[in-house]
């Protein structure tokens, strides 16, 4: 269970090849509230090491690192088989992810265009942030992850999807979505969440979830920010369109 569902502060791993970037990134969530940074990577190689060992809830993943970039490091982490679930006290681990799942991903990047960032939505990333917001944006950012939630800036996905579509983009003419399905599929794409998706379609939430977990199977996407891109990049919702 996430720090985000239990109460407990979420935990974070920051990973950043540049040393003041990652320093100021660490000393600044860590003063906001409900987030509790439990370490730091320099590459993708630390970042999966460390992600590993320390069982952080998030990890706010720089794209641009030696060794392992952070597209490669995310691939890694989130294919891993969820390990066995942490008990309290047991040293082995400082995060609160006692299920075993792997971390959540938030993809931080410089430029909201930056190709990368599409392809580490791709690989499984729940959103990105821009490096330029203020850190309480971050911060919220980290904890709506955490939550189960995605971070979609629809304009800027648009944008990196019209510049590099990727292979994903034949998933969804077969998958096979109902039309209720594609409908719903339209509405995430433009960002709106679960309860938004619901009101806007007249139906139950419950309804809506039922929805999302068919797309997301049928999709074989690992989230509903993958989703997303597959949506984009199939077509089915196009590039620059209003919404």
């Amino acid at each position: 269970m996430s720090g985000s569902d239990s109460g407990a502060p979420v935990t974070l791993l920051i990973a950043d090849d540049d040393e003041v970037t990652r320093s100021g990134l660490r000393t600044l969530l860590a003063a906001q509230p409900g987030i509790a940074v439990v370490g730091e990577a320099a590459d993708g190689v630390e970042a999966v090491e460390r992600a590993r060992r320390l069982r952080p809830d998030v990890v706010l993943m720089d794209v641009r690192m030696p060794r392992r970039n952070g597209i490669e490091a995310t691939r890694q982490l989130l294919a891993e088989p969820a390990g066995p679930a942490c008990s309290a006290g047991s040293g082995g681990s400082v995060g609160s992810g006692g299920s075993g799942a792997p971390p959540k991903v938030v993809v931080i990047t410089t430029f909201e265009n930056d190709g990368y960032v599409t392809a580490a939505l791709s690989a499984g990333a729940s959103g990105f942030v821009l490096k330029r917001l203020p850190v309480r944006q971050i911060a919220e950012a980290v904890r709506v992850v955490a939550a189960g939630e995605a971070i979609l800036f629809p304009a800027a996905l648009r944008r990196m999807v019209a510049a590099r579509p990727l292979a994903s983009a034949e998933a969804l003419p077969r998958a096979a979505l109902t039309g209720r399905e594609e409908e719903v599929l339209r509405l995430m794409a433009t960002g709106l969440t679960n309860p938004e998706i619901a009101d806007a379609l007249r139906v139950r939430l419950e309804t809506v979830k039922t929805h999302v977990g068919n797309v997301l199977t049928k999709l074989g996407a690992q989230n509903r920010t993958h989703a997303v891109v597959i949506a984009y990049e199939s077509g089915l919702v196009v590039p620059g369109a209003a919404g």
